[in-house]
C-alpha cells in the first residue's frame, strides 16, 4: 500500500508516544502505511484489534478503518492514519494507568463487580473504563476526581463495549456526549438505547455452581431444537405472565 505523506511534526509527535500497545500500532503504520487486524493478532498478539486501535485514537491520533483482502481471501479490517489536521497533540492524554485510589473509590461505591454483568468478580479481573468514550467526551473524561465518569468492567464486557461503541454513529460522526449518557454501555442502570438502536439488552454470566444450571439449560435447548436466547425469553415471558 502507498504510504501517506506525513509532516515532520506529525511523525515527531507520533514518536513521543511510549505506551506499548498504541506505539506498536503507530510504528507499524509509520513503516508500512497501514496495519491489518490480522497483523495485529498474528504478529503482535493483540486478540482484540479494535482495542489497540482505540488506544491510538485515545492518544489523539486519528485512524481510519478500511477493508482489505486477508491471506484467506476474505475481507478484513485495516487501519491507517486519518487526517493529520484532526490530531489533538496538545490535549493528548490517552489510556494512562488509572490510579489505585480511583479503582478503590469505584469498588467502595459499586462493589467489586462488573457494571455490565452485575456480577462480583476478583479485583484483578476488573478494568477501569470511561463511561463516555474518550473519542466522544474528550479530555473531560480523564478527571479522576469524578468517579461517576468511570465504571468497572470485566474483560469480556470491555471488549463488547469497545466493539459496539466503535460501530456506533455517535462515535464515528456525531460526537455528542448526551447520546452516550442515554446508552446501555455508559449507564446500563438507566438507558433508552444501545449504540443508538432502540433495543434493550441483558448480559448474563454463569459462574461457579451456576455453570451446572447453564449446562442443563443448554441441553434442554438442544433437545427442543431451539436457540438458547429465544428459549430463555420464552421462560421469562411465561414466568411473568402467570
Amino acid at each position: 500500500m502507498k504510504k501517506q505523506k506525513l509532516s515532520k511534526k506529525f511523525i515527531q509527535e507520533c514518536n513521543k508516544i511510549t505506551a506499548q500497545r498504541p506505539r506498536t500500532v503507530i510504528q507499524h503504520i509509520l513503516k508500512h502505511g497501514s496495519v491489518t487486524t490480522q497483523e495485529l493478532k498474528d504478529r503482535y498478539g493483540y486478540n482484540h484489534p479494535p482495542r489497540a486501535a482505540r488506544d491510538v485514537r485515545e492518544q489523539g491520533i486519528p485512524l481510519e478503518t478500511f477493508r482489505v483482502v486477508g491471506s484467506d481471501g476474505r475481507k478484513i479490517g485495516a487501519y491507517r492514519f486519518g487526517d493529520p489536521a484532526q490530531t489533538r497533540f496538545l490535549k493528548r492524554q490517552g489510556r494512562t494507568a488509572f490510579s489505585r485510589e480511583l479503582k478503590q473509590k469505584l469498588m467502595d461505591k459499586d462493589g467489586c463487580r462488573c457494571a455490565i454483568y452485575l456480577e462480583e468478580l476478583p479485583e484483578r479481573e476488573l478494568q477501569i473504563d470511561h463511561r463516555i468514550p474518550f473519542e466522544v467526551g474528550g479530555d473531560r473524561g480523564h478527571d479522576e476526581e469524578n468517579p461517576e465518569d468511570f465504571m468497572l468492567l470485566c474483560g469480556s464486557a470491555n471488549r463488547a463495549k469497545s466493539w459496539s461503541c466503535e460501530h456506533c454513529v455517535n462515535w464515528q460522526d456525531l460526537k455528542k456526549p448526551q447520546v452516550c449518557r442515554a446508552c446501555y454501555w455508559a449507564y446500563p442502570e438507566k438507558y433508552n438505547h444501545v449504540a443508538m438502536r432502540p433495543i434493550r439488552r441483558m448480559d448474563l454470566m454463569w459462574k461457579e455452581k451456576e455453570v451446572e444450571v447453564y449446562e442443563k439449560l443448554k441441553r434442554r435447548t438442544m433437545k427442543l431444537q431451539k436457540k438458547m436466547p429465544a428459549f430463555v425469553k420464552e421462560i421469562v415471558k411465561k414466568f411473568i405472565t402467570e
